[in-house]
């Protein structure tokens, strides 16, 4: 198993360590990054990645964080609670994807991805802060997202609660067992099978020819499914 973790800051908290016990159950091969540690770069609004992703300014640093999940069985996003939502470095991160969304060019091996959204507060905003991340997952056409938030209601992972751990690591081998079990046979669920055949059919006649010559290219214009392989 090939998992890429994505973290949502650069020190080590909460939120890592939960993400690193998941990866511990998990098993496999693991390549972390922090950010803004690894990238930290602010989409600059040009839209040059909807014509060609390579013209995006900051292509070749983000070159290693998307082969690394391209390469992924699984992805993992984590971030702490910051005002009710997701980390800026990790939002700044995802807004360089927006070329991947089904509405354009989705990266094919999406399909048979799995990704968890992780994320950790001394007291709410979990589940908007998962959110803002797991909006990405299923618009990058991630067959299957799971969820894992926790009020860990402490700003230091040494300082939380036992019963607190003892419940985040049930959660966790929870969900090690259902991604294991589902691991190279997971599809798309019915939401995302719709929703790209609502975009099979716009892309037909699409407004942007460098998304149109690409559902075409992959015969997916013409009933071809990136998960039927």
């Amino acid at each position: 198993m090939n998992i890429t973790v994505i973290h949502g800051q650069s020190h080590e908290g909460s939120t890592c360590h939960i993400a690193r016990e998941l990866c511990e159950k998990l098993g496999g091969e693991v390549t972390e990054f922090f950010l803004p540690r690894d990238f930290g770069g602010f989409c600059r609004g040009c839209a040059a990645c909807f014509t060609d992703e390579a013209k995006c300014p900051d292509y070749e640093k983000l070159r290693p964080i998307t082969e690394a999940m391209d390469r992924a069985d699984v992805i993992i996003l984590t971030s702490p609670v910051y005002v009710m939502h997701a980390a800026g470095a990790m939002k700044a991160f995802l807004d360089h994807y927006g070329y991947r969304f089904l509405v354009h060019r989705p990266e094919e091996r999406m399909f048979s991805k799995q990704a968890v959204c992780i994320a950790t507060a001394a007291g709410a905003g979990m589940n908007s802060t998962i959110k803002d991340m797991a909006d990405s997952t299923f618009f990058w056409g991630i067959a299957r997202t799971y969820r894992l938030g926790s009020a860990v209601m402490e700003t230091r992972w040494e300082m939380v609660n036992p019963k607190i751990k003892r419940k985040i690591d049930r959660k966790t081998t929870k969900i090690a067992g259902q991604i294991s079990k589902r691991l190279g046979r997971v599809k798309p669920g019915l939401k995302t099978r719709a929703f790209f055949w609502m975009m099979s059919l716009m892309q037909k006649n699409g407004f942007n020819p460098a998304d149109a010559a690409y559902w075409k290219e992959k015969g997916w214009t013409k009933g071809k499914r990136p998960w039927n392989k």
